[in-house]
């Protein structure tokens, strides 16, 4: 039976994000949480493969407590089983950290019933690393491929799969095997509205919990938290707006005079050398 396991993050709405002026920390009091929504878009699409192949889809998130409704809202958009990792000492975790817990995690799962694709989303909107899922795919040695803006075929008897890839010019037709693991942009499934059933299922759901000693997966102190964490974020604030440049009126000036006034500022500003390599 196929089987999809989709880790999620909840995150501030970036859309009411604030920064303390003193502190240079976000301010969370006040400001909702949602699930990032490259992550929802990662679940549609395991949802749809699960309902095309009858198989079934794993969830999974590092946080506290109040990530079971995530979970929750998981459920009610298609997946069957939820599980937070959620321990006091997982607290403080960077992104090579977080990576360590939720692959443990994953090799449990796997354990129990193999995994054949693993969603990520290509980044959480409000850390933006992008480090997560391909630190997760080195630590269990799997392929990966990143920016998936769609599934073409997935073949379970060949264990093979065929997926599109988005770069900055181009797209990318890439087949690998299975199992692998896939980062995904918001374009390769749409996320639904829930079903009825899911919905009331949703309600009465209870996640599972797996905390560093009360689950079956296994966790090294040296690796989890701020212990395995060697990234520190010294200071966020809100960068500054920029600047207006200056604005060369052609019809004061006349066309001649205002195209070489323009070509001596960009020469000035050493664009042209960098374009032209010095060619100028």
């Amino acid at each position: 039976m196929f089987h999809a396991l989709v880790a999620i993050k909840q995150v501030p709405d970036t859309t009411n994000i604030r920064i303390d002026p003193d502190t240079g920390n976000l301010v969370r009091e006040g400001v909702p949480a949602i699930m990032n929504p490259y992550d929802a878009h990662a679940l549609a699409a395991a949802v749809e493969l699960k309902r095309k192949l009858n198989g079934k889809v794993t969830v999974i998130s590092m946080g506290p407590s109040s990530f079971n409704a995530t979970l929750r809202e998981a459920i009610e958009l298609g997946a069957d089983r939820g599980i937070l990792l959620s321990d006091r000492k997982f607290a403080g975790a960077d992104t090579l950290a977080t990576s360590y817990v939720l692959a443990q995690a994953i090799k449990a799962i796997h354990e129990e019933e193999p995994v054949h694709m693993l969603f990520f989303g290509k980044q959480a909107i409000d850390g933006d690393t992008a480090q997560v899922g391909p630190g997760v795919a080195v630590r269990l040695d799997l392929p990966i491929v990143t920016y998936v803006s769609s599934i073409r075929e997935v073949d379970l008897e060949r264990q093979k799969a065929v997926f599109d890839r988005r770069t900055e010019r181009w797209s990318e037709i890439i087949e690998t095997s299975l199992p692998v693991l896939l980062t995904c942009e918001k374009e390769i499934a749409p996320v639904p509205f829930a079903p009825l059933p899911d919905l009331i299922r949703s309600l009465r759901y209870e996640p599972e919990f797996w905390s560093k000693s009360d689950g079956p997966a296994t966790f090294d102190d040296a690796y989890v938290g701020s212990k395995g964490s060697p990234t520190i974020v010294y200071k966020m604030g809100t960068p500054p707006l920029p600047e207006a440049g200056e604005k060369i009126n052609s019809r004061e000036v006349g066309v001649d005079a205002a195209v070489k006034s323009a070509l001596q500022q960009v020469e000035a500003a050493g664009v042209l050398a960098e374009i032209l390599g010095g060619a100028v």
